[in-house]
């Protein structure tokens, strides 16, 4: 008489407990081992994707509140309020870098800057202290824009238009800044935080503004010094600058417009 051979069911999807010997453990309801579900979609995943917006959500509270300091403070009054006579020449200089690094965080204009550089302190200290001062503000807002905005912006930049430039600044950082220094127009501050959000690398950033922006502040340097002199050779010249670049934005900014009409029409 054979005996009878029976072949035990094989486990259901459904049952409540499978035991896993690759793992050494068991995944009830669907639950992966490693604390994922069936999707894939890790437990802390949510929180991570609405954290890039709580960042840039802080920048803007910051920047904000830069802007906003104007209402009690000036750059130009506090350095040109009886400081210079009352500190020691080697603790105005930078302090005078730090004040300029600030109210460009604060949006404060270059060219009043700039200005106020060549009457407080001439043309060779006025425009070294003023790059100096332009260097360290694009670097303060570049790291507060590459940490607190980028994440956030980043899926933006995948258009035709702005993920080309994104692309070009990665790869050509140098020389893309340095061409938006030398741009006339263009808002420092604007350039600052654009940079910011592509992928150009920091160094690269730097260097390029520390040089891009000497033409422009060595210009209204140089016109706030010999402002004095109206009829001088320099403030002549720099001031025939000065026109051109202001002509220089006008033309651009229509340029920009007129671009937009017929993108519209098209």
């Amino acid at each position: 008489m054979s005996a009878a051979l029976t072949t035990p069911p094989a486990p259901s999807a459904t049952d409540p407990a499978v035991t896993d010997p690759a793992v050494g453990g068991t995944a009830t309801g669907g639950t992966a081992a490693g604390g994922t579900t069936a999707t894939g979609t890790a437990a802390g995943e949510p929180a991570k994707q609405r954290s890039p917006w709580w960042r840039f959500g802080l920048l803007v509270v910051l920047l904000g509140a830069c802007a906003g300091s104007l209402l009690l403070w000036s750059p130009t009054e506090l350095l040109s309020g009886g400081l210079a006579d009352r500190m020691p020449g080697y603790w105005f200089a930078p302090l005078f870098a730090v004040v300029y690094a600030v109210g460009t965080l604060a949006f404060v204009p270059r060219p009043a800057l700039n200005a106020l550089a060549g009457l407080l302190l001439g043309i060779q200290q006025g425009v070294l202290l003023a790059v100096l001062g332009t260097t360290l503000g694009a670097a303060l807002a570049f790291g507060l824009g590459r940490g607190l905005g980028r994440q956030a912006l980043k899926p933006y930049l995948r258009g035709k238009v702005l993920g080309a430039l994104d692309q070009r600044f990665t790869d050509q950082g140098f020389r893309s800044v340095l061409v938006l220094r030398l741009l006339p127009g263009l808002p420092f501050q604007a350039g600052n935080y654009g940079a910011a959000f592509s992928g150009v690398r920091f160094l690269p950033f730097l260097f390029a503004t520390a040089i891009g922006v000497v033409p422009t502040t060595a210009v209204y340097v140089v016109a706030a010094a010999s402002a004095d002199r109206p009829g001088s050779a320099a403030f002549l010249v720099s001031a025939g600058v000065i026109a051109l670049l202001v002509l220089g934005s006008l033309v651009g900014l229509w340029r920009a417009a007129a671009a937009r009409r017929r993108a519209r029409t098209a």
